[in-house]
């Protein structure tokens, strides 16, 4: 099945991309530039697309005006700062940018409905659920039924998300299983030159790895 995959470069997005690969999906992988603050994670959306051999495409909201109707999230909002702690403490709520997977998986179903392909793809998971309404399940399931309407007579998308029930650790374990450079993603929200270690994604990352029993190749600011 042709399938358009949407990547940020995060360890989630690429260890999706291997496993759709292994399961015999034709990969066209899409990114979103939304004025993220940790927007280098592109770069990583870049290199997998050419580890995989696979066409990448890039959709700069940024530079169309788009991210000033995203403002308010500490990953867009540069007044608001990015909390420190678990990814599940309530402080993470910050990070949230509201509607983004709408927005991002309806340009990926118009790509997917242009190229001919059969599916959308996208890698939200299990630890998403608390915080985040648009990674769990009832948004899937209501997205898909929404686009078979706005796709009626042009395609039949499905809407795949491998991960909505899986835990981060078990994401670990599957890439580990298919040999996903993990060095070669990008996680932490504050886009420096190392992961920082503090934030919630760096909390997250660094606990899956553990929980796994996978060696966790990340360097951080701050040690564990």
């Amino acid at each position: 099945m042709s399938t358009v995959a949407v990547v940020s470069g995060g360890l989630d997005s690429s260890v999706m991309a291997y496993l759709l690969r292994a399961q015999g999906h034709s990969l066209h992988l899409l990114s979103f530039d939304y004025g993220q603050r940790h927007r280098k994670e592109l770069d990583y959306a870049r290199g997998l697309a050419a580890d995989l051999g696979a066409p990448w495409e890039l959709c700069d909201l940024h530079a169309a005006g788009m991210t000033r109707f995203l403002r308010g999230s500490a990953l867009t909002d540069s007044s608001v700062e990015v909390p420190e702690g678990h990814y599940a403490d309530e402080s993470m709520r910050a990070t949230v940018v509201p509607n983004r997977n709408a927005v991002m998986l309806s340009i990926a179903c118009s790509l997917a409905g242009s190229i001919g392909a059969g599916a959308v793809a996208f890698a939200v998971h299990g630890g998403d659920h608390p915080i985040y309404p648009d990674c769990r399940p009832a948004f899937v399931a209501a997205f898909e039924a929404m686009e078979k309407l706005a796709m009626e007579g042009m395609a039949d998308l499905r809407v795949l998300a491998p991960f909505v029930e899986v835990t981060k650790d078990a994401i670990v374990r599957i890439g580990a299983e298919h040999g996903v450079p993990f060095e070669r993603t990008w996680s932490c929200y504050n886009g420096r030159a190392l992961h920082c270690g503090r934030c919630g994604t760096c909390y997250e990352r660094r606990e899956a790895f553990a929980l796994a029993g996978v060696d966790d190749p990340t360097s951080y600011e701050v040690a564990a």
